[in-house]
C-alpha cells in the first residue's frame, strides 16, 4: 500500500531543518542538559558515569521529536532556546560552585 502523499509534501529546507535539528540539535541539547546537572546536583561524578546511557536516550527522544512537526525550523528555534538557557545554567552554575 503506498503513502499518501498529502503527507509526502514538504520541501527540501524542511526535510533538512529536521534532520539536522534532530541529530545536531538534540545532541548538543542532550549533553547540555547532562552538563547542567552534572553542576547543580551534589554528587556530580554519578551523573556523569550514568550519562554514558542516558544522554544517548535523551538524544534518540529529541531526534524523534521534529519529525512529529510540520516547521523543522520551529523546533530548531526551540532546541536553539533550550540550549542558551541551559548555558546559562552553566554559566551560573561554575560561578556558584567556584568560590
Amino acid at each position: 500500500m503506498p503513502a499518501n502523499p498529502k503527507y509526502l509534501t514538504s520541501s527540501n529546507s524542511q526535510k533538512f531543518a529536521k534532520l539536522s535539528a534532530g541529530i545536531l540539535g538534540g545532541y548538543v541539547l542532550s549533553a547540555m542538559l547532562h552538563m547542567v546537572l552534572a553542576l547543580w546536583v551534589f554528587d556530580h561524578k554519578q551523573v556523569l558515569i550514568t550519562s554514558v546511557y542516558s544522554l544517548f536516550l535523551i538524544w534518540m527522544i529529541f531526534l524523534i521529536i521534529p519529525y512529529f512537526s510540520k516547521n523543522g525550523w520551529k523546533v530548531w528555534g526551540v532546541y536553539l532556546f533550550f540550549i542558551i538557557i541551559s548555558a546559562v545554567l552553566i554559566y551560573f552554575g561554575k560561578q556558584q560552585f567556584s568560590i
